[in-house]
């Protein structure tokens, strides 16, 4: 749902285009996904476009998809070293960096992306999660819809399935939980799954149906197992310094479109891609439930995994499970207002 002015001027943009005037201000915008993905063209290009029409073509944003301007796990230092001028990234991509921030990846938080992207947009907006972005200039936060197991040639039922299997794992957080179900997780960013796959590195992989289509790993995964494991936490952030330099009524313009509206726009397109992969998934392999008492070890699994999480941060010194619950809240608010 597009709830904001801002957010509406994307989709104006969908072939750049604009005001013929020179810009004032040029950016770069990297992320790590394919230049034929829907978020190429539906999300940062939209950004872009909707940020020069909103300047009158005075900021040019250019958009560098797939890697071509810094490796994704380095994507949020490349934005706060300013390789990058803006950055979308996973921010479990460097492990311990973002704890408060990873909680939205626990099992079983939110059933959609649109609503996790908005429980974690408002999360960040209650300045819960202000220390661990200080070195950065956030313009939003989103997830992906839950993420499900995916193999080739070994359908995964049961937990003894799993046992022993090399599994890529997207983070850390999702590492414990795999390590809980008696597999062995490989971390890997996406863009190296299809390979991973093909050498025989990894056994299968945890990703949402949306990016099993975007990476084409349904070209290496012919097994699907839906369980709802996880979901991923990213940002899109700027330079500190490209944003202060900037004058006040440039600043707004980014500020406009900044937030829950492109949250919630991000997570309304991992939705849709969702419906999109699954019915690939579905033409191409074979699409397995968790049921009955066997689901009931796996939640039981996904469970002492999120409390181990939370005790962890607890004992750190950290408000895990107070954030846990500020998460919980925001996520049964989103699912009110998304109803709306």
């Amino acid at each position: 749902m597009i709830r904001c002015a801002a957010a509406g001027l994307a989709l104006l943009g969908l072939v750049h285009g604009g005001p013929a005037r020179a810009a004032e201000v040029e950016l770069n915008l990297a992320h790590f996904m394919p230049p034929t993905s829907w978020q190429q063209t539906e999300l940062f290009t939209a950004w872009a476009d909707a940020v020069a029409e909103q300047s009158g073509g005075r900021i040019k944003v250019t958009v560098f998809p797939a890697q071509t301007l810094g490796k994704a796990p380095a994507g949020y230092d490349n934005a706060k070293t300013g390789i990058a001028d803006i950055a979308w990234t996973v921010q479990g991509y460097t492990a311990g960096r973002f704890p408060l921030s990873q909680i939205v990846e626990l099992p079983g938080v939110f059933d959609t992306a649109e609503v996790g992207s908005c429980a974690f947009q408002k999360l960040y907006d209650s300045g819960a999660l202000d220390d661990e972005y200080k070195e950065t200039h956030v313009l939003f936060v989103h997830t992906h819809g839950p993420g499900h197991l995916h193999t080739k040639g070994k359908a995964v039922t049961t937990l003894a399935d799993l046992k022993g299997l090399k599994i890529r794992r997207p983070t850390a957080v999702i590492g414990k939980l795999l390590e809980e179900l008696g597999a062995e997780p490989v971390g890997m960013p996406a863009p190296r799954i299809y390979e991973a796959m093909q050498r025989g590195t990894i056994d299968g992989f945890m990703l949402p149906w949306e990016a099993v289509k975007g990476f084409r790993v349904y070209e290496v995964a012919d097994q699907h197992t839906v369980f709802g494991f996880y979901a991923l936490a990213f940002v899109m952030t700027m330079n500190k310094a490209r944003y202060e330099a900037l004058p006040d009524d440039l600043k707004k313009v980014i500020d406009d479109n900044s937030g829950l509206a492109w949250a919630e726009r991000a997570g309304e397109g991992f939705d849709k891609g969702d419906v999109a992969g699954l019915e690939v998934a579905k033409r191409t392999g074979q699409i397995r439930e968790i049921a009955g008492d066997e689901r009931g070890k796996w939640e039981a699994a996904a469970a002492r995994s999120t409390a181990d999480y939370l005790k962890t941060l607890d004992e750190e010194g950290l408000p895990g499970t107070a954030t846990y619950e500020k998460v919980k809240a925001y996520v049964a608010q989103c699912r009110t207002d998304l109803k709306g």
